[in-house]
């Protein structure tokens, strides 16, 4: 035996010595720190490393379809408010007016130039997106409730044409930043949805006792239309940086498609103004053809000196009365 395997031999404790071994944990209990060799972790070792690792590389930042149209959020806060009336330990479960939105793509950002880089790749999607759309409007419609594992609830999109096409968004958006060096996306299949709880948002639920999300709490709502969603902008979002003032999450970039909700809601409020205005106008004009009116009017431009018949004419738009024209030429009225 050489000498060095002698001095490793007198340096191991012996399994046999009862002062070195916890019998409960068969662990050993020598205070011997020694060296570790490179390579010889063990599989618990190399196991705590790796989740480590996932948790540092979580995903931070995502691509995000806002939802904007309020017959859906007041629909969404409506459905929280009754699942709250029932259990109002699950307030802490749900998802802030202000952040509905629909994700796309997650995605994790080491750093500002990991960030620079995800805009410039976000930015160069719009082209193709609108190469996908080609003029046409994404309607996405909301109806039903549905959940995952009861640990999350969410609005469910409506299947159809529609859902496709924002699916094909996804894998444009997923190719250009795999094509950028960024890695994006995950393993699971994309199920577009729109997230108004989960229980995550609380570990201290679990505490409380709850486990899961029971589907009666929504059962009024399990089939309701909630509305429809125009698509019209996108966003680059963080997971972890301070929502604004609304309630939204911080936006590192946004882009536009289409044509917006916002623009809707404008223009029906403009509409509105206009039937206003063009009713006020037929009152105008109701009034300006009474007879009384009509004298009024040619008598106060008389007073002015101004010529009777063409003004008349011109601004009343007939020839006053023969019988009270000499009665006008020889009095003054002012109204």
């Amino acid at each position: 035996m050489s000498w060095i395997e002698s001095i490793k031999e007198a340096s191991a404790p012996s399994l046999q010595d009862p002062s070195q071994v916890d019998n409960d944990n068969c662990t050993s209990k020598s205070n011997v720190k020694r060296k570790k060799t490179p390579g010889t972790e063990n599989e618990g070792e190399i196991l705590i490393k790796k989740k480590g690792k996932e948790k540092q590389n979580r995903p931070n930042y995502f691509i995000s379809l806002p939802i904007t149209n309020p017959k859906i959020m007041d629909g969404i806060k409506a459905l929280q408010d009754t699942i709250i009336k029932k259990d109002c330990r699950l307030s802490k479960a749900m998802v802030r007016y202000g952040s509905f939105h629909v994700t796309l793509l997650v995605m994790y950002l080491s750093n500002e130039e990991a960030i620079d880089k995800a805009v410039d790749a976000f930015l160069e999607s719009k082209d193709l997106i609108e190469k996908l759309l080609q003029g046409k409007p994404l309607d996405l419609s909301f109806q039903g409730i549905d959940h995952f594992r009861n640990q999350v609830g969410f609005v469910k999109l409506s299947e159809s044409d529609h859902e496709a096409a924002l699916l094909n968004i996804a894998e444009i958006m997923n190719k250009i930043f795999q094509e950028k060096g960024i890695l994006a996306g995950d393993d699971k299949a994309l199920k577009p949805h729109l997230t108004f709880m989960k229980l995550s948002k609380s570990p201290e639920l679990r505490k409380q006792g709850v486990r899961r999300i029971d589907p009666a709490l929504y059962k009024k709502y399990k089939n309701y239309y909630f509305g429809d969603e125009l698509l019209n902008r996108l966003d680059l979002c963080s997971m972890i940086k301070k929502k604004q003032p609304n309630g939204y999450y911080h936006c590192e970039s946004s882009i536009t498609v289409g044509k917006s909700h916002e623009v809707d809601v404008v223009q029906e409020a403009l509409h509105k103004e206009l039937l206003s205005l063009l009713s006020k106008l037929n009152q105008i004009k109701a009034l300006l053809s009474s007879p009384e009116i009509r004298m009024k009017i040619y008598k106060e431009l008389l007073v002015k000196g101004l010529p009777s018949s063409s003004i008349w004419e011109s601004h009343v738009g007939a020839a006053p009365p023969a019988s009270n024209l000499k009665e006008c030429e020889t009095q003054q009225f002012h109204f």
